[in-house]
């Protein structure tokens, strides 16, 4: 399992921009389907909103990859 910080400037940030932004899916579309399709947990939980708000402390999973979500303090 690959685990990952993922630093965000301000919160909330839209579940599918995180997927996009830390290149887990190639596209903004390609990350709305993996949503939809039940693939995406967040903290632990099926998500299948795709402009879910996630805000630091959560965590994101999408197959073996976990990402905790942390502000970015610079």
């Amino acid at each position: 399992m690959e685990k990952r910080v993922v630093q965000i400037r301000s919160a909330p940030v839209e579940l599918y921009k995180i997927l996009k932004f830390e290149n887990i899916v190639s596209s903004g579309g390609e990350a709305k389907f993996v949503i939809s399709e039940g693939l995406v947990r967040v903290n632990g939980n099926v998500e299948m909103r795709k402009r879910r708000k996630v805000l630091p402390g959560d965590t994101v999973q999408i197959g073996k990859t976990v990402m905790e979500i942390q502000l970015s303090v610079d």
